[in-house]
């Protein structure tokens, strides 16, 4: 790669469903956050290369009641970003509740609480746009057929400009079925341009698919359609579903996602023209690039997602999410470095997959090594704590306290089927009750666990292989836990959390 280019992926792990907006020399992008909290990441760019996470739009996930356990692959899907009347506006779709949206004057907040534009089960991917020229307003929308038993299809609806209510019962305005070779459209981006309404619209299905175009003089149609990036003879699989933005020198770009299973949804970026016929073009002639002359914007300083943390005062970085809605207690803000997280009591200890306080980021997209510090302060018998790698299939290494009060380095894991963990590794004595933990994650995200617990670095285990969610990739996560029970019952500490590649 030379100094004027950059290469792709240019964000190299599951930021799933990405849209993004730009405003005045800024750049902003959301993607989707399905179950996790706080939901809606916010990344910020200058050169559509280099990206920083700079917040979240969606504190906790609603109703409140629906997230106090893990629901994977529910939740925030294929969310919309734009800045319409000063103020910066995201919708997404909830699988079983409908179609939501939140508003902030500013990228960093405060933002609305949730509010539900479109009740139903099913409706997902909206994005909304306010026509500048009319002040006419609208919203398209597609279908998941795990809920409404539809899929395939485009509904259109003309919105209240305040974007709090539509104003119709919605028209059918593109039937996949009715183009030939087309199945699972979805993820429709609304856009005006050139004196047609267009739809920017994967279809085919995340593998494989591809990328359309569709446009029309009205917005209810008739549209007319046209494959506009597809992998052809690369290997980037599946490009598709992202979202169109402008630079202020007026290049056209475009951001999309390939899906790289335990990894999730890593985001490409590709040049963008106008065709000579008025349609866009994509890529290299309709096919992913994986090294381009970067957009002509003002050099800025190589950056990416934050990953390492030292967990100043005990509050944890961005990075990192719970697998539910969190509550009070489970992390303890204190005067040093470090995360202490409670030991939580639960029955469900066997099986993180159930756990609500699991806090995770991303699995890198590049073979990394993984390392934290733990200690394990609870002296409850069968007290728990460890650095986990979670998906469909989990596992994990770490600390448990035994019921004669010594402190053994345990290696768990457990199969997709399979409803509890088991061993991977006979448990050792941790007579400090503190030790180093590492996973190596090679190529095709296969994990390599090792230990620290004063005689050197020792590895653990056979390798397992790291699985994602339906939707989503796979995730590192630091958990503490207890036996269902009464009363406090400890805590753990990390400390000097870091990922590096290898």
């Amino acid at each position: 790669m030379t100094a004027g280019s950059y290469t792709n992926p240019v964000l190299n792990a599951d930021w799933s469903d990405p849209d993004v907006v730009r405003v005045g020399d800024d750049f902003y992008l959301t993607a989707s956050s399905f179950g996790r909290a706080p939901g809606l990441p916010l990344l910020h760019s200058r050169d559509l290369v280099n990206w920083t996470l700079v917040g979240h739009a969606l504190e906790r996930l609603e109703p409140a009641s629906e997230f106090t356990a893990p629901r994977h692959d529910c939740g925030v899907w294929a969310p919309s970003i734009r800045h319409h009347d000063d103020r910066f506006w995201i919708f997404w779709g909830d699988p079983d509740q409908g179609i939501l949206q939140v508003n902030a004057p500013e990228i960093r907040g405060p933002w609305t609480r949730p509010h539900l534009v479109k009740a139903g089960r099913g409706l997902i991917d909206p994005c909304p746009l306010w026509d500048e020229e009319t002040g006419e307003a609208y919203l398209v929308h597609a279908w998941a057929k795990s809920r409404a038993g539809v899929k395939n299809r485009l509904t259109g609806h003309r919105m209240h400009p305040d974007g709090t209510s539509l104003l119709d019962e919605g028209k059918l305005i593109v039937d996949g079925d009715r183009i030939p070779g087309w199945f699972t459209l979805e993820g429709p981006k609304l856009y005006r341009h050139d004196g047609w309404f267009w739809i920017l619209a994967p279809a085919g299905g995340v593998e494989t698919g591809w990328q359309g175009a569709l446009r029309a003089r009205d917005f209810f149609g008739p549209y007319e359609e046209k494959v506009v990036l597809e992998q052809k003879d690369t290997e980037v699989n599946g490009p598709h579903q992202g979202g169109w933005v402008r630079t202020p020198a007026g290049e056209d770009w475009f951001l999309h996602f390939q899906q790289r299973g335990a990894y999730g949804r890593v985001v490409h970026l590709q040049p963008m023209r106008w065709g000579t016929d008025g349609w866009p073009v994509l890529g290299d002639e309709g096919a992913p690039v994986a090294v381009h002359r970067r957009p002509s914007l003002p050099p800025q300083p190589p950056a990416a997602p934050a990953t390492d943390d030292d967990f100043p005062g005990g509050r944890f970085g961005r990075q990192w999410q719970w697998t539910a809605n969190p509550q009070v207690g489970w992390a303890t803000q204190h005067s040093g470095d470090g995360l202490r997280l409670s030991c939580v009591r639960t029955g469900d200890a066997h099986d993180l997959r159930r756990l609500p306080s699991v806090l995770t980021q991303r699995l890198p997209g590049v073979p990394s090594a993984v390392e934290v510090e733990l200690t394990l302060h609870g002296e409850e018998p069968g007290a728990r704590a460890g650095l986990a790698v979670l998906g469909d299939a989990f596992a994990w290494i770490g600390l448990e306290r035994a019921g004669d009060g010594g402190v053994h380095l345990v290696h768990r894991f457990a199969e997709p089927v399979a409803e509890h963990e088991r061993d991977a590794a006979h448990p050792r004595l941790a007579p400090r009750g503190r030790a180093r933990l590492r996973i190596e994650i090679g190529a095709g995200a296969r994990c390599r666990f090792a230990h620290d617990i004063g005689e050197g670095l020792r590895w653990s285990g056979p390798v397992f292989a790291a699985t994602p969610w339906r939707w989503v990739g796979a995730l590192l996560g630091l958990f503490a836990l207890a036996p269902s029970g009464p009363g406090h019952a400890g805590a753990a500490s990390f400390t000097e959390f870091r990922i590096r590649p290898l």
